[in-house]
């Protein structure tokens, strides 16, 4: 059986702490979440102004290339995506970008990242995108997305008056020929109906965030 991927949203928000601390704080889950062989790790800080958001992507990317978060397969390494700052990401020197469903299309940010592969940038980029829709997620997969983050699938516990699309919904979504992964109000315990209902993998934040990100990955790797 594959293994599912898993992708970590970050949110330096929901440490406690002065801003120095929840940074601290946030570089420190990156680098555990890379040592326990998280596939994806998004940097989704959007309230920070871009300086301060290249100064913390350079850290993360630092922590990120050190030899010793390699996993036991020392060909799997973390993929590292900024949130929706193409600029940002190929300025870091990041493995790619998120985009938001009301973001440029994947084959613009594309086209963005090869016109600046010239001035020393990575050729490979990895493209993410949030989709709501099944028909977002078809139209992500014809623009030349990687892969696409679906939600929210579940009812969530800080935005109860969000409506959920469902387990059937993530379905038909899963039909798009990109790999989907299911987010929102995604736990241990519904996981499971996630993958059985097509997605490739899981997308959160708090799951991976507040957790022990070795005990998360170990019982996901069990579904």
């Amino acid at each position: 059986m594959r293994r599912p991927q898993l992708y970590y949203i970050t949110d330096r928000t929901r440490f406690p702490g002065d801003e120095a601390m929840r940074r601290s704080r946030l570089l420190e889950k990156i680098a555990e979440a890379a040592r326990c062989g998280i596939n994806y790790i998004q940097l989704r800080e959007k309230d920070l102004p871009a300086r301060d958001l290249e100064e913390l992507a350079s850290e993360a990317r630092r922590i990120l290339r050190d030899p010793k978060l390699r996993t036991k397969n020392r060909e799997q390494t973390t993929v590292f995506l900024i949130n929706s700052r193409t600029d940002v990401a190929l300025a870091t020197g990041a493995d790619g970008v998120h985009l938001r469903s009301n973001d440029i299309s994947a084959e613009e940010a594309r086209r963005i990242w090869q016109r600046s592969c010239s001035a020393g940038a990575r050729a490979r980029v990895t493209i993410s995108v949030s989709c709501h829709y099944p028909s977002e997620v078809q139209e992500a997969a014809i623009a030349g997305a990687d892969l696409a983050l679906f939600a929210p699938v579940f009812e969530k516990e800080n935005a109860p008056a969000t409506n959920a699309t469902g387990l059937e919904t993530l379905r038909r979504a899963c039909q798009a020929k990109i790999p989907v992964l299911a987010m929102g109000g995604i736990t241990l315990e519904n996981a499971q109906s996630c993958l059985d209902a097509g997605a490739a993998g899981i997308s959160a934040i708090r799951l991976f965030q507040e957790n022990d990100v070795a005990e998360v990955v170990r019982r996901l790797d069990t579904l």
